[in-house]
């Protein structure tokens, strides 16, 4: 049993490997941030439970380290912020709870990573409207089909797979990458 979830990790990375579009995007995602770090923005994650650890964890690496220790990025997950979020959801709802958060911290020049492994969690929809109205880059991480939040966003990295657990590890390997690729970019070689 362990194999053969090992062998559709390794298959879906394989995918992942030889899809070059998808590579091409995760470049143009990597590129948005830098030009928004060097512009003095910041870049806010949002998800729903693995998505909102896997958002929390990105958002450590760019706004701690990843590999060099340097200056730190104004890298946020927006779910941290317990209060706000259960009282937006005790008062507007759930659905609203990260698009409210948006429209507070959400200026133009800013990226917005939405994180949904299916693509269709309502309050990553309203999120990435709020998004967009407030300007933000929208980066969408996703399965293979991209679900609703596919042509809502900027940048869409849908991960070749149907299989949520074999979506977040990808999600977790763009996501590596990028934070990895902005490092160097920003501030020198890691090798």
């Amino acid at each position: 049993m362990p194999h053969q979830r090992i062998r559709a990790a390794i298959a879906v990375k394989q995918r992942i490997l030889e899809d070059t579009a998808l590579l091409e995007r995760l470049q143009r995602a990597t590129d948005a941030c830098v030009h928004t770090f060097r512009s003095g923005g910041k870049v806010l994650f949002c998800g729903n439970g693995g998505s909102a650890a896997d958002a929390q964890h990105l958002a450590a690496e760019l706004s701690g380290r990843f590999y060099l220790d340097r200056p730190p990025l104004f890298a946020e997950a927006m779910h941290v912020n317990t209060s706000f979020l259960t009282a937006v959801a005790n008062d507007y709802g759930y659905d609203h709870a990260f698009s409210r958060l948006t429209t507070a911290m959400g200026r133009s020049g800013d990226v917005l990573f939405l994180l949904s492994t299916s693509g269709n969690s309502r309050n990553i929809l309203a999120a990435a409207v709020a998004g967009k109205k407030a300007g933000c880059t929208l980066i969408a991480l996703t399965g293979a089909a991209g679900g609703e939040l596919g042509p809502l966003v900027d940048i869409l990295l849908n991960i070749p797979s149907e299989d949520t657990p074999r979506i977040q590890e990808g999600h977790m390997l763009l996501g590596h990458i990028l934070c990895e690729d902005v490092e160097r970019q920003l501030f020198g070689n890691n090798n």
